[in-house]
This record gives C-alpha cells, sequence and structure tokens, in this order.
C-alpha cells in the first residue's frame, strides 16, 4: 500500500460506515481503476466552481487523474470568474433568512446569488463579456467554428485575463485543463450566462448561430473519444446530477444499441455524489443498478452512490487520490 498524507490516513482510520466507509470505498475504487491504467471522466453539475473546487480540482487534472471532463455551462464560465473577480464575490452565511425584498436589493447591487455566494455581475460577467465576443467574432469572420470550451480555451490561454487574475492561477480548474488541452463536454450549453450572452449577439445579428459548435457535436465527439479510450476501461464519476452525468452515461448505450457497436464496453466505474432522492421518477436520485437496464453499466460494475453534500465529499475523494 502507498504512502499516505494525513487527510487519508484520517479518513481510513474514523471513516468505517455509512457515507463515510462508502466514501473511502469509492476512492480506493477510482484509485484501482487508475492503477489498471482505466480512464476517468469527471462530471460538474450544481455550482462547484463557484464553491472553488478548482483548489483541489485542478491538481487531479496536472496529476492526471482525470482525463475527460462533463461540466454544466455554469461551472465552465464560473471557475474563470471566479478567476478574474474574486475580491469581489460577496458571501452571504444567513442566505436561509433573505426576505424577497433583500434578494431585491442583491439583485440591485449587482450582485447574483448561488446558494451563500454572490457574483457580481460587472466584474465577472461584462468583464469576461467583451473579450470572448471579440473571440467569437474572429471565428465568426472566418467562418470557423469550435466547442463552447474550446473558445474558453482560446480566452484563457490568449493571455488577455492576466490583468484581471485575483486568485493564485493554479487554483483554476479551467485553466489547469487548457494547458492540458483536456477533452471537456458541456451538455446544455445555452443555459449558461455565456450562452445566452452568445444567443444575444446572434439575435442581434452580429454572430452566426453555427459559429458555435452544438450539443450533437459534443456527443458525437464523446462518441469517438470513447471508443479510442476504453481498452482499459473508462470510469465515471459524478458529482451531482443533472444534464453534466445525464448526458455524458448515454454514450455507451448509444454505440452498443443505436450504433451496433456490440463490443462497446460498459463503464467501468460508477460513483455519484448526491443527496437525491429516488421519488417522481428522479434519475439523479436512482440506484446505480437502475442503470443496469439502460445499457449503461454491467452487473460487475462497482457501483456507489455518497448520499452527502459534494463540497464535503470531493475534496476528501480527491485528497485520497493525491495521497494528501
Amino acid at each position: 500500500m502507498k504512502n499516505k498524507g494525513p487527510v487519508s490516513n484520517f479518513i481510513n482510520k474514523y471513516y468505517l460506515h455509512f457515507n463515510s466507509a462508502t466514501l473511502v470505498d469509492a476512492a480506493k475504487a477510482y484509485e484501482y481503476q487508475l492503477e489498471n491504467e482505466a480512464k476517468m471522466l469527471v462530471s460538474l453539475a450544481g455550482a462547484m466552481s463557484t464553491a472553488e473546487l478548482g483548489k483541489i480540482f485542478a491538481e487531479m487534472i496536472r496529476k492526471d487523474k482525470v482525463h475527460i471532463i462533463s461540466c454544466t455551462g455554469a461551472n465552465l464560465e464560473e471557475d474563470i470568474m471566479n478567476l478574474v473577480a474574486h475580491s469581489h464575490y460577496k458571501r452571504i452565511p444567513n442566505y436561509r433568512d433573505l426576505s424577497p425584498e433583500q434578494e431585491w436589493d442583491l439583485l440591485k447591487k449587482g450582485l447574483n446569488r448561488v446558494t451563500d455566494t454572490c457574483i457580481p455581475e460587472e466584474e465577472a460577467f461584462r468583464r469576461l463579456q467583451k473579450h470572448i465576443y471579440a473571440i467569437w467574432k474572429e471565428a465568426d469572420d472566418k467562418g470557423e467554428r469550435y466547442l463552447p470550451h474550446e473558445y474558453m480555451y482560446k480566452l484563457l490561454l490568449s493571455g488577455i485575463l492576466e490583468q484581471y487574475y485575483e486568485i493564485d492561477l493554479k487554483d483554476s480548474w479551467v485553466y489547469a485543463a487548457a494547458k492540458k488541452n483536456l477533452p471537456i463536454v458541456c451538455p446544455g450549453w445555452e443555459d449558461s450566462t455565456m450562452g445566452n450572452i452568445f444567443a444575444s449577439y446572434v439575435l442581434k445579428g452580429k454572430l452566426n448561430a453555427t459559429t458555435m459548435k452544438s450539443g450533437i457535436e459534443y456527443m458525437t465527439f464523446l462518441a469517438d473519444w470513447y471508443t479510442e479510450n476504453s481498452k482499459n476501461g473508462i470510469g465515471f464519476f459524478q458529482i451531482g446530477g443533472g444534464i453534466a452525468g445525464d448526458f455524458p452515461i448515454c454514450v455507451v448505450p448509444m454505440l452498443y444499441q443505436d450504433l451496433e457497436r456490440k463490443n462497446t464496453p460498459f463503464w467501468s466505474y460508477f460513483c455519484q455524489i448526491s443527496d437525491s432522492t429516488t421519488s417522481y421518477g428522479s434519475y439523479s436520485g436512482a440506484v446505480p443498478n437502475e442503470k443496469i437496464t439502460w445499457g449503461k453499466l454491467g452487473v460487475d460494475t462497482p457501483k456507489f452512490i455518497i448520499e452527502s453534500d459534494a463540497t464535503i465529499v470531493a475534496p476528501l475523494i480527491f485528497a485520497y487520490l493525491l495521497d494528501m
């Protein structure tokens, strides 16, 4: 057994039952996947970037513990917003007690609330807007087309945002991914702030909608990537629910059933951190075995559900994988 740091030793000693034991089991199984040269997809739902997951997730990327990411448009952009506007964020510890009038006051101040954290409109959204528009417009004028995350990579790697940096660059997971040109799938990007802004330029006649590649193109890209990288297995580590997880996990039954590639392997590992329930047909709250019936997981696929807060669980699992 490899040497582990104090955080890993702590959870090995004290995390022995219920969700804590599942956390340890899932971390060890993730590590086993990597040791056997399997790849790992990590999906990010919710507001993990605003929760500053990048502080540890960026290191996971640098240390090759993640091979492809599926994330919402919000997580893609909010990591960069935190990079350039961190000092302007406002924390609201008593967010559960706010009245409608207090919420309206935050809006008037240009503060968009995500649970206990407010993202500043001018310093975050608008600061990025003029620079990302220039990149979109250049591609549009040249008749070029890219995926949403590829434009974000261009933005970060251009160096134009360096004048605004307010946190250590090593704590930005999108920058870490850009440096490695890590594959990203960003389904439903259109519902993000940058997606809304792009749509506004289309409506104003300043950009063509086709300058941004679509969700179908993300799925076909993922299909090719999965086919090329599944020799030793590909695991699925899902933080939260929603489209960030629902979209990429479907690539396996699509390849197997719709393309009739019968040698397509199932996902070789599955772990979800979620507190969603199974009531009313919730897919996010469904137990992993339901995914067997949809041709996503096999009978013998290691499966874990950790019913807890991802801002607590994910950093601990990542710390274990980084031998902290």
